[in-house]
């Protein structure tokens, strides 16, 4: 009878743990920032939770999509202008990946979930490569933000990562931005020719994603933090505020410099579309995003200003 009574206790013990081991699965999900208030707020981790879309999706009096890795600055962007500018109070905006961002707008909608969103941009941000890749849909533009990279890291760096050749080795796993659609992507693959030739490249970009050691996210400066935070990757190539952010919040990462000579910089540049629907207030906010207002909050998040 003892016997059975045992196997009783250490199943009901196993399922002690393993509910409260699922039920840390999610607490490092996001959305980290603050979300707007309503009456239901239902945000549901791992399930229900649309970090990249802030804001009023009916009815919004401006449309900005930013290149995904602003989304920190968002809250603080956003709180600033409609301060400024009191007579907007309802806008929408996306930090979803440029290449994305530039489909969506190429398309005439997105499709995240069950959700299907047509709304068009009245201002456009991205990096300087991307942009000057899409000069027909602007009748301005203007750079705003500066940024360079970084390695992310797990809390004690277990697989002593210290530079961007370790990220060749085999026994560390790499998430990397995917370069069809991450901006970011095709710069790193840059600043690993500069560390380590062709020969690095090759290793991380091709070499281990083959064997999985390297895994192409989507979107970066969602899935590279999270997998950094659940142990399922040792270390990745990020921008400098991506990194800076996380430990900011507290989460337990490490950051990494890497050295001017392998690093490479990004210019983040504004567009107003030149078919924008809410004309006056997209060049309100252009004019907003290179303010000294603005720039201090960049700043706040590790991003550099002019």
């Amino acid at each position: 009878m003892s016997f059975f009574k045992n196997k009783i206790i250490v199943a009901l013990t196993l399922i002690t743990v393993t509910t409260v081991a699922n039920a840390q699965d999610h607490r490092f999900d996001p959305p980290w920032n603050t979300p707007p208030q309503s009456k239901v707020m239902f945000t549901v981790p791992g399930v229900d939770n649309v970090p990249d879309l802030f804001g009023d999706i009916n009815d919004p009096q401006l449309v900005v999509f930013f290149a995904g890795n602003q989304f920190m600055c968002i809250d603080d962007l956003l709180s600033a202008f409609k301060k400024q500018h009191p007579q907007y109070q309802r806008i929408f905006a996306e930090t979803l990946p440029p290449g994305i961002l530039a489909k969506q707008i190429a398309g005439g909608s997105i499709t995240i979930g069950n959700m299907r969103i047509t709304l068009k941009p009245d201002v456009y941000t991205a990096g300087k490569n991307k942009m000057d890749q899409l000069p027909q849909l602007f009748s301005k533009t203007a750079p705003y933000a500066y940024n360079r990279l970084a390695l992310m890291v797990q809390k004690g760096n277990p697989k002593q990562v210290k530079n961007l050749k370790d990220l060749g080795r085999k026994d560390v796993h790499v998430s990397m931005p995917n370069p069809e659609w991450e901006g970011i992507g095709k710069r790193i693959e840059e600043a690993y020719v500069k560390a380590g030739g062709e020969t690095l490249r090759k290793t991380i970009m091709v070499d281990k994603v083959q064997d999985s050691t390297t895994f192409l996210t989507q979107i970066h400066h969602r899935q590279t933090p999270m997998r950094i935070l659940y142990n399922q990757s040792d270390a990745a190539p990020v921008w400098y505020s991506e990194a800076f952010y996380q430990q900011l919040i507290g989460h337990p990462t490490e950051l990494i410099e890497i050295p001017s000579a392998e690093n490479i910089d990004a210019t983040y540049v504004a567009g107003l579309m030149k078919n924008a629907s809410h004309a006056q207030a997209a060049k309100d906010f252009m004019d907003f995003l290179v303010s000294e207002t603005a720039k201090a909050i960049y700043r706040k998040y590790g991003f550099t200003t002019k």
